[in-house]
């Protein structure tokens, strides 16, 4: 996985705490194959604050794992 050199942000949490969060959302869809959730159910499903949970997800967009379908956020592969 590549990473991109960026200035942290209020938003943006310690190295390994970003790791981890990467890896527990990244995780959740990995073990619900279908799982679609919009940003406000993100928030609660993973208990992340907005502009951390946002930074997540663009993350996870970025590197082609996740896609936005109508508002919604679901791994790539799967299907509508």
């Amino acid at each position: 996985m590549a990473h991109l050199w960026q200035p942290r942000g209020p938003d943006r949490p310690a190295d390994g705490e970003w790791s981890t969060t990467i890896r527990r959302v990244r995780a959740e869809f990995e073990e619900m194959p279908g799982l679609r959730v919009t940003p406000a159910q993100a928030r609660a499903l993973f208990g992340l604050p907005d502009g951390v949970l946002g930074r997540v997800l663009d993350s996870l967009s970025g590197e082609g794992f996740l896609e936005e379908r109508d508002g919604e956020y679901v791994r790539r592969h799967s299907t509508p």
